[in-house]
């Protein structure tokens, strides 16, 4: 039996301290990709419900807590390969990855920033969220492509590097919906339905 002084088992400890850390990287990706990776900490702490001082013991720097962030994003949207499927067709559990992944690389563009000259270091986590999330980008692919969908001849490295530079935007202009554009390349990719042989309903 426990009393108000007596510490909490090491077990139920450690849970609340990963429950606590899930809920900073939680706020602190969304709050980046709302208003990047400058963003003062009181925003974060705002999201997230925790005090800041709680934030600086998890991060003491903005370049652990972005680099944290970026493992933690591309964590997600790797389980997605090893998941059920969310209620839909596969063309649209592909396209809401894709949101997901460019969400994620608003997150990415400032991590060079963030890590200064420690350019090692980046290619590093650059080389690791390619290695990671292409076969995740090529099953959703062919997915959608079994499912008559989308094209089948799309090279899942070639539609990572074009959502990418249909983010670039985001840096340089306010206004630019860079969900639109990449909505447009989705909609490219699609499969037309097939037109009825000629004296058949359509």
């Amino acid at each position: 039996m426990s009393t108000p002084h007596t510490p909490p088992p090491a077990g139920r400890k450690r849970s609340d301290v990963r429950r606590n850390e899930q809920r900073l990287l939680d706020a602190a990706a969304a709050v980046f990709v709302r208003a990047g990776v400058d963003a003062p900490v009181r925003e974060i702490a705002a999201e997230s419900g925790l005090g800041m001082g709680t934030i600086y013991r998890h991060f003491p720097t903005r370049a652990e807590l972005v680099v944290a962030v970026f493992r933690h994003q591309v964590d997600a949207l790797a389980a997605a390969a090893h998941t059920a499927p969310a209620a839909g067709t596969p063309y649209e559990v592909l396209r809401l990855w894709v949101h997901r992944f460019a969400d994620f690389l608003v997150t990415k563009h400032g991590l060079a920033e963030a890590l200064h000259s420690d350019q090692a270091g980046f290619e590093s986590l650059h080389n690791e969220f390619v290695e990671r999330l292409l076969p995740v980008l090529d099953q959703l692919l062919k997915a959608s492509a079994a499912a008559g969908s989308t094209r089948a001849d799309i090279r899942a490295y070639d539609f990572m590097l074009a959502v990418g530079n249909l983010c670039i935007g985001v840096e340089t202009f306010p206004d630019y919906q860079a969900r639109r554009m990449i909505d447009l390349l989705l909609a490219g990719l699609t499969r037309p339905a097939p037109t009825p042989p000629a004296g058949e309903p359509k």
